[in-house]
């Protein structure tokens, strides 16, 4: 995956490393590794995000916590 310069430069990524990539299924959003569990923690409520990954039931592979 490409990030651009400048976020690299702010992540201290300029050598590569990892992030976190939090699928929001019309697109996706990279933040800095160890920081989606946060991030999703202040915008999602823990029973809302409960509710969509057993909505995910049908397709194992996407059906992650």
């Amino acid at each position: 995956m490409s990030v651009p310069a400048a976020v690299r430069h702010r992540w201290q990524l300029d050598d590569g490393g990892p992030v976190d990539v939090i699928d929001l299924g019309f697109g996706v959003l990279t933040v800095p590794a160890g920081t989606a569990q946060l991030l999703l923690g202040d915008l999602v409520s823990s029973e809302d995000h409960a509710a969509f990954v057993a909505s995910l039931a049908d397709d194992p592979d996407l059906a992650t916590t």
